[in-house]
């Protein structure tokens, strides 16, 4: 087993890692997991600072400067967080931006988040045969940079996290638009193909550069979703098939997962509210260590459909979202299934957090 280096934002770092990979590797049934998510003066500023929605790009120096003051102030937390930055400015826009896009950013006063995405590339398909993925181009250099310069600020102090891949399907809305790529499926399946191709070419790329660059942390790799896992892990989505019947997932996601997973130690994935029929699909992926389960306007909360949804995911871990009080309150009446690492929302401060982590820690199911 790795050693664990000492995390000055995470004093208890052990514990927790002992904690996590406990849960990661299904040894952990009847216990829960917990991050509990304060609003810090960093989130105040940057809420002061932006308004939701398009914002001009971000600077180097700004992010590094709000997940530095983000997490410091987190650093006081005993809960089963990572303290680990996100590098949200590349977790959609960068890959469209690889093959010639022109990146649109968007601010997030909750999170403190500045993400991107492209408008569709292509105005004809006839077009994908021109485009060039150049790691030597200004796009690649920049990320590099980026991660280069974070890996410097967070040395010994916090971690950075994996992000997402946009790959497949997902790509594919980066190229034409999601009307356009759902119609391709019936009326150029073998177009689609081709696109997938540069889709993995270039997210593998993307995704081996980040673990070129960015050390692992005692062995595995801080996650948004999942906090930590063993190995270099990445980061799926099977976004697009929420709209779709699992018979299409079968056809068009799972080749694209599993090539891309089998590069890797393992991956964790995330179902949004109008996904979770696609649970029992995505469970027999190999590879896969943990689900994150959304919650979207119009669907049952997940932390409400638990008992239903283990069913289906058996022993696999997953994460749910809860608010403060819905948490305290089903802690307390025991009735929070094991084997889970809940996202509690809207705690109310690092004392209160503490005092509930104690509760957390010695529950049994």
């Amino acid at each position: 087993m790795d050693s664990v280096p000492a995390l000055e934002f995470k004093p208890n770092l052990p514990e927790v890692l002992a904690r996590l990979r406990r849960w990661i590797n299904r040894e952990a049934q009847g216990e829960i997991f917990a991050v509990l998510n304060i609003r810090t003066r960093a989130l105040e500023d940057f809420a002061a600072r932006y308004s939701p929605g398009y914002c001009p790009p971000p600077t180097l120096e700004d992010r590094l400067q709000f997940w530095e003051n983000h997490l410091a102030e987190r650093a006081a937390l005993e809960d089963d967080s990572i303290p680990a930055a996100y590098l949200s400015e590349f977790d959609q826009g960068l890959y469209g931006a690889l093959v010639g896009g022109v990146p649109q950013y968007m601010a997030h006063p909750e999170n403190g988040w500045i993400s991107s995405m492209v408008h569709p590339i292509l105005k004809d398909r006839s077009q994908l045969e021109s485009l060039r993925f150049d790691r030597g181009g200004p796009v690649f250099r920049q990320y590099v940079e980026w991660l280069d310069s974070f890996v410097a600020r967070a040395a010994g102090r916090f971690a950075i996290s994996h992000f997402i891949l946009i790959n497949g399907m997902n790509f594919l809305f980066e190229l034409v638009g999601a009307t356009q790529s759902y119609l391709l499926l019936y009326e150029d399946p073998e177009w689609v193909r081709r696109a997938f191709d540069l889709a993995h070419e270039v997210n593998l790329a993307v995704q081996e550069t980040f673990f070129e660059h960015v050390p692992l942390l005692a062995g595995g790799t801080a996650s948004n979703m999942v906090q930590w896992a063993p190995g270099r892990v990445i980061s799926e989505s099977v976004d697009p098939f929420h709209m779709t019947r699992r018979e299409h997932f079968e056809e068009w996601g799972r080749p694209v997962l599993e090539r891309i997973f089998a590069h890797f130690d393992g991956a964790v994935l995330h179902l949004h509210g109008n996904g979770r029929h696609l649970l029992e699909a995505v469970c027999t992926l190999p590879k896969l260590l943990a689900i994150f389960l959304g919650d979207d306007r119009g669907y049952p909360p997940a932390v409400d459909e638990l008992p239903r949804l283990q069913k289906i995911s058996k022993d696999l871990p997953l994460v749910v979202q809860v608010t403060w009080e819905r948490f305290q309150e089903k802690l307390f009446r025991h009735e929070l299934p094991g084997g889970v690492l809940y996202h509690v929302t809207d705690c109310p401060g690092i004392d209160e957090a503490n005092r509930l982590m104690e509760k957390v820690r010695a529950y049994r199911q």
